[in-house]
């Protein structure tokens, strides 16, 4: 009999969502390792495609059944014209099959076949920013508009269809039915019960005769009544009821503050991009509602776009303080510490006007450390100049500012996932 099996999986022909996501999450190790991989290979401005990752095949053994040595077992192998029952078939020499690849198989040196496979997209940015977080994130107060976040509280009498509580209105449908129709029952059990004593004992009697039939009167009286009760009453009707409360909200912003003096060549520049460009991606993917600020900086620090923050090319000398300045002026303005959670991030050559980075840690010393939850300075360049020396000490004094070295583009996600990884997560 010919049987046909018809796919109506969602997930398409051939293709398992599930299994899918077991796969990812049991090869989790070499995923993250060929992301790592295809990251050094491209640019950074095409993160947000997927990517097509290669897993060694020795990489992916899974537990198999197979039959023991010895005993005896039956097979039928398709298309024999050779054999019949009771031959004897050689062992291959050698005691392993031949490669199936072109040309002879060697006894020489060692090979393996990869396991290839797609990421989508959105499979390549988990596994990219898995394990991220801003650091010391906590609940703020209400905002002048608070979020409002729904739950169950009871029962009501009125509400929409879709919120009707079936069984607890057949519940209360059965209680009024038992509470309106209870003393009529007891009465119509009396009556039935009598009138069956009468028709058994008293039959003939015509006085029984008479009580009978002013009985079953009652009776019929009493079932009328009964039948009157409605099985379900609009009182009956109750429904799920939910009601919306204020929660905190989580407000962020981040203060990206990248050096663009002349000190900064473009292979630095394209470095501070680069972690820039990495943090962008990172927080507008994770974070729903965060404010980003943007600043540039040469001898005097502007608040700019996005496009201009990431494309102007303006530069000049080299004055760090007046970026921290100008951050400590917005936050002032329009970000109250007691309302947010403030974070600062910076990129620059270390390189600085000698009396500025004193002021530079004083700046971070008594204004934005106490306002920020976390800072971070990323220096592109190796040699560690004024700025990071003023810098190292306040790392040893406060534990929410970090610093790193970042001198080549293979370096720029490490520092990144070191910078932002989870409270407790390792990497």
């Amino acid at each position: 009999m010919l049987q046909q099996v018809i796919d109506r999986r969602l997930a398409g022909k051939n293709k398992s969502i599930g299994n899918r996501e077991r796969f990812l999450k049991r090869y989790k190790e070499q995923i993250r390792e060929a992301v790592k991989r295809a990251v050094d290979g491209r640019g950074i401005r095409d993160l947000e495609r997927g990517e097509e990752v290669r897993i060694p095949k020795k990489d992916l053994s899974e537990p198999v059944f197979h039959h023991g040595q010895g005993g005896q077992r039956d097979m039928v192998h398709p298309g024999n014209k050779d054999y019949v029952t009771g031959d004897r078939i050689k062992r291959p020499e050698g005691g392993q099959g031949q490669g199936s690849g072109k040309g002879q198989a060697s006894d020489q040196g060692e090979g393996e076949d990869d396991f290839t496979f797609a990421l989508t997209k959105e499979e390549f940015m988990q596994v990219f920013f898995e394990d991220l977080a801003l650091p010391h994130l906590i609940r703020t107060q209400i905002a002048e508009v608070p979020e409002y976040k729904t739950h169950r509280a009871g029962y009501a009498t009125d509400g929409t269809p879709n919120n009707l509580a079936v069984v607890r209105s057949m519940r209360g449908a059965l209680g009024r039915r038992i509470a309106l129709g209870g003393e009529s029952r007891r009465e119509l059990h009396r009556l039935e019960a009598r009138v069956a004593e009468l028709k058994r004992h008293h039959g003939e009697d015509a006085a029984a005769r008479e009580e009978i039939a002013e009985a079953e009167a009652q009776i019929a009286l009493l079932k009328a009544r009964l039948g009157l009760i409605p099985f379900l009453d609009p009182i009956d009707l109750r429904f799920r009821s939910r009601v919306k409360t204020p929660v905190p909200s989580s407000k962020a912003v981040m203060f990206c503050l990248m050096d663009v003096s002349g000190s900064m060549d473009e292979q630095r520049k394209e470095l501070s991009k680069r972690f820039f460009i990495l943090l962008y991606l990172f927080l507008t993917r994770h974070y729903e509602k965060i404010d980003l600020v943007f600043i540039r900086h040469h001898t005097q620090a502007q608040e700019v776009t996005e496009e201009e923050f990431f494309h102007a090319r303006e530069t000049g000398g080299t004055v760090v303080s007046s970026a921290l300045e100008l951050m400590d002026k917005v936050i002032r303005e329009r970000y109250p510490p007691g309302e947010w959670n403030i974070y600062g991030a910076q990129a620059s050559d270390g390189d600085n006007w000698h009396h500025d980075s004193g002021r530079c840690r004083e700046l971070l010393t008594d204004k934005l450390l106490p306002a920020c939850r976390y800072f971070a300075y990323v220096q592109v360049a190796e040699e560690e100049q004024n700025l990071w020396e003023e810098y190292s000490k306040l790392a040893e004094t406060h534990k929410q500012f970090a610093m790193r070295k970042a001198v080549e583009p293979s370096q720029i996600y490490p520092v990144f996932r070191d910078l932002f990884k989870k409270e407790g997560a390792t990497t």
